[in-house]
């Protein structure tokens, strides 16, 4: 049988992380039920409910992970135009591109000796930037966007 400070310790050690309470091992069931004052079908209740509710918080992140990964492409294509705007700066040789301007809608572009790119952020929102700061405006607004995720999470998690 678990001692009653091995218990205590145990509980503490469950404490909630990013909103959502931390698992706790139930070394002795009946010490358990007792400092709870559950009974079983109780006991039951309230771990199928804390269950559901991990589920529920693996899915978001499952869903986001996945939503994270499908703009992997997109930024890694980003990149290489950048890369490549840098690479022929300075040649004197222009980078011919094509660009979707609306959905299967394409239009050709001449580019010579770009100085900067623009980084379209949604919600008709679009900041110039020099190449060499691209990677630290998309971080920080990679960062922004997140700290914004975590807000919503809480909020949500304070709500149900």
């Amino acid at each position: 049988m678990a001692s009653s400070s091995t218990t205590a310790a145990a509980t503490e050690t469950t404490t909630e992380r990013r909103g959502i309470p931390g698992a706790q091992f139930v070394e002795d069931v009946e010490t358990y039920l007792n400092q709870s004052g559950l009974d079983v079908n109780s006991a039951l209740s309230f771990l199928q409910e804390r269950l559901q509710q991990y589920k529920l918080v693996e899915m978001k992140l499952l869903a986001q992970q996945r939503d994270l990964q499908a703009k992997i492409p997109d930024i890694e294509k980003c990149l290489d135009v950048v890369a490549t705007l840098q690479a022929k700066k300075g040649t004197g040789e222009p980078l011919i591109a094509d660009f979707e301007v609306s959905e299967g809608i394409y239009s050709r572009a001449r580019i010579e000796d770009a100085e900067s790119v623009c980084l379209w952020l949604g919600a008709n929102v679009m900041l110039e930037y020099s190449c060499e700061e691209v990677t630290i405006a998309r971080v920080y607004n990679w960062d922004v966007h997140q700290k914004r995720r975590m807000r919503e999470a809480v909020t949500a998690e304070k709500d149900s």
